[in-house]
């Protein structure tokens, strides 16, 4: 594995750690790659209960490394990040998510794929895409308002303005705000929790719960990555980038 994306199996339960700690774990082409193929390969190893993800150095995710997104964009549905964001959806054992620092972007939208998810008190979340002239992803046009309600997955998604740990927890996104001392011990315990469970009545449950919406979900990540991939050569979204990476210049 590429090491940007740590793995660690152990007792049933496989680490992802997002591990760009420098630039806030940006996610680079090569680690939705590896990450992809991460969650492929652990959907079919008996060895693997539970998928832990957590990012390194007090940082989930900043979303999207814009630079590389520009040298290495998505063209279709088979782009790292597409096949990436379909494994999770499709992940058949549970996925428990550790939250510290910044989850932006795919970073927040990802967690609508977990089964449990912990976040800080200094967590901080946000779906910029329309700051940045382009559309939501990873089915949150489908999940955020089903878990969230119409008026709040608006607000989140149309202002693309940062919140708090209180507010994802009030949006559905996370089940828990936990002290940022708290956060390793509170996951390894909950993902240890659901390692411990049978492990077909588990996937089955998990089915149950995801299956109702599975066409719905598949249909979204299609419409919203054909309309990502045109937005993306939008005039809008290249003066929103050329904007962004001007001021951080």
């Amino acid at each position: 594995m590429s090491d940007t994306l740590l793995t660690h199996l152990e007792a049933g339960i496989l680490s992802l750690t997002f591990n760009r700690p420098q630039k806030k774990n940006a996610f680079t082409s090569e680690m939705y790659e590896a990450a992809a193929r991460a969650l492929v390969e652990a959907d079919s190893n008996d060895a693997v209960r539970v998928v832990v993800l957590t990012g390194s150095g007090g940082a989930f995710t900043a979303g999207n490394d814009l630079k590389d997104f520009l040298e290495h964009p998505p063209a279709g549905e088979d782009s790292p990040v597409f096949r990436f964001l379909r494994a999770l959806a499709h992940f058949s054992r549970p996925i428990v998510a550790g939250v510290d620092g910044v989850a932006v972007g795919i970073g927040t939208t990802l967690l609508l794929h977990c089964d449990y998810v912990a976040a800080t008190e200094r967590a901080v979340f946000s779906m910029p895409f329309v700051n940045l002239g382009l559309s939501p992803e990873g089915a949150s046009s489908v999940l955020l308002p089903r878990v969230a309600g119409l008026a709040l997955a608006s607000e989140l998604l149309m202002f693309g303005e940062p919140f708090d740990a209180p507010t994802a927890l009030r949006a559905g996104i996370i089940n828990q705000v936990v002290p940022e001392a708290s956060l390793a011990d509170v996951v390894q315990k909950r993902s240890t929790a659901l390692a411990a469970k049978p492990v077909e009545s588990l996937r089955l449950t998990k089915r149950l719960l995801r299956e109702p919406l599975r066409a719905t979900v598949d249909d979204a990540l299609s419409r919203e990555g054909t309309l990502f991939v045109q937005r993306l050569g939008s005039a809008e979204a290249r003066e929103a980038f050329n904007a962004f990476l001007s001021k951080k210049k």
